[in-house]
């Protein structure tokens, strides 16, 4: 066969295949899964599949799998986690230039910068004493001796979308490959029947909704096997997951083997490592279609569980996500995102954080305290975190972004639970104790789950990249 008819034929293969998965939604469902593999790792024979995979372990680890907890927006740390008296005391009056001069800031850039007092109280929260807002009475009350505070986070990008980009992959460059697909491409995934990298989105009532884009969640140059796959928390979870009126399982279990007949031989012609993901990609699909419906079943779930996160399911709200993100790690996915926006505050701060607070704050001491009750927190890794804080100056009534100082917390997965680290300056603008960057945290959390982040790479274009870009260092006074 000439070389002309090879390529033709693969074309016309290739689109064919392309128009039957689209119309299975299977596009939606790039993630590993091989159910013939032991412990959730993907085949040794399967192309690509063993370069950069951990195994063994580099490091006995502490947690096996990550619920990111997006505050989407930029919460302010000045509301939340970082009481500040000392700015309490110079509202009103002109920012010192000492902390302004020459620093990057965003909508306030040429106006007259004043202080802005926190707006909420604080109080001393459980045995450890941490200091929680106000606007925070169930995590105060429940699991302020769970948590590590961090209050000396700093990021690079001062707007939305790129600060999102380099939050979740370590870069400000679109097209870098999200944490969760890094985590599945080192470890895997011990579900079965479920991607192994989920997102859920939930928008509240209060404050600007900036997009999330789906790239986000994108394998970038790693395999499309580990791509995440966006839950929804309303309707239907995942688009085409359920057959067509009229088709049998019977029917699709046929069109499945069909296809994946052709794939297979597609793939011993031209070893396309791309063929085995959709060849994974169909087989994920057809068991997606009895184990979502099953996931999203909530209803024989006690009723003290329905008490705790204040929703029944189904409802989009961010506490209905929160108990999703329960089953999933039950279910063995290893990396679960879940977004909240509406945090960009540029005025009218005190209401609108008093109602987004009151969205997630029942949601997230339910997830850590339901996790705690079932023995799931030890190996659980919980990330709750914006993609940057707010200013110390005013914008009207409300706070612009701000990059330099900010918080977060953290807890499970081997960190040491009721302490806080790191601080910002008197007025909350500088990180200056134990400072800590996105590439600092990114490292600790692979170290937690066994992975040396010098160690997990993928060649592409020339060079050896990684999660941690050109830096990060492990923080080890957080580590139990």
């Amino acid at each position: 066969m000439y070389l002309s008819e090879v390529i033709g034929e693969r074309n016309s293969r290739r689109a064919f295949l392309g128009r039957t998965i689209t119309g299975l939604g299977a596009t939606a469902l790039a993630s590993l899964l091989e159910s013939s593999t032991s412990g959730g790792e993907p085949p040794s024979n399967a192309p690509g599949a063993s370069r950069g995979i951990v195994n063994p372990l580099h490091y006995p680890p502490k947690a096996k799998r990550v619920i990111w907890l997006c505050m989407a927006g930029g919460m302010s740390h000045l509301e939340s986690f970082d009481s500040k008296p000392a700015l309490a005391q110079l509202h009103g009056q002109p920012m010192p230039e000492s902390y302004t001069k020459g620093q990057p800031i965003a909508q306030l850039q040429g106006q007259q910068l004043k202080c802005f007092a926190p707006q909420f109280a604080f109080s001393k929260c459980g045995k450890s004493g941490q200091e929680i807002s106000e606007m925070f009475p169930k995590m105060g009350a429940t699991i302020a001796d769970d948590i590590c505070i961090i209050r000396s986070m700093k990021t690079n990008a001062i707007n939305h979308d790129p600060a999102h980009t380099f939050m979740n992959t370590g870069s400000t460059v679109s097209g870098r490959p999200a944490m969760g697909s890094w985590l599945l491409y080192g470890l895997g995934t011990e579900s079965q029947d479920l991607p192994g990298f989920v997102v859920m989105t939930s928008t509240g009532k209060y404050g600007q909704s900036q997009p999330i884009a789906s790239r986000q969640w994108h394998n970038g140059f790693l395999p499309s096997r580990f791509q995440g796959v966006e839950f929804r928390s309303t309707g239907e979870p995942v688009n085409y997951v359920n057959s067509p009126p009229g088709v049998s399982a019977r029917q699709q279990t046929e069109v499945v083997s069909a296809v994946n007949a052709l794939n297979k031989t597609l793939y011993d012609s031209i070893e396309d490592p791309e063929i085995t993901t959709r060849i994974a990609q169909y087989e994920l699909a057809f068991r997606m279609q009895s184990s979502v419906p099953e996931l999203m079943d909530v209803s024989q779930e006690p009723q003290a569980i329905f008490d705790l996160y204040g929703t029944r399911g189904g409802d989009g709200s961010f506490a209905a996500n929160c108990l999703l993100a329960r089953r999933l790690t039950e279910r063995g996915v290893r990396f679960i995102q879940l977004y909240h926006r509406d945090w960009d505050h540029h005025g009218d701060i005190k209401r609108q954080f008093t109602g987004v607070a009151g969205e997630v704050d029942q949601g997230v001491s339910a997830l850590i305290t339901d996790l705690k009750q079932r023995g799931m927190l030890e190996d659980t890794l919980v990330v709750f975190a914006g993609e940057f804080g707010r200013t110390p100056m005013a914008q009207g009534d409300g706070r612009d972004h701000h990059i330099k100082g900010f918080s977060i917390f953290v807890a499970g997965g081997g960190i040491r639970p009721g302490i806080t680290y790191g601080a910002t300056d008197e007025l909350g603008y500088n990180a200056v104790e134990n400072v800590m960057d996105v590439h600092d945290l990114h490292c600790t959390m692979l170290h937690l789950l066994g992975i040396d982040h010098l160690r997990l790479t993928f060649r592409s274009q020339g060079r050896d990249y990684r999660l941690t870009d050109t830096a990060g260092r492990v923080i080890q006074d957080i580590l139990a």
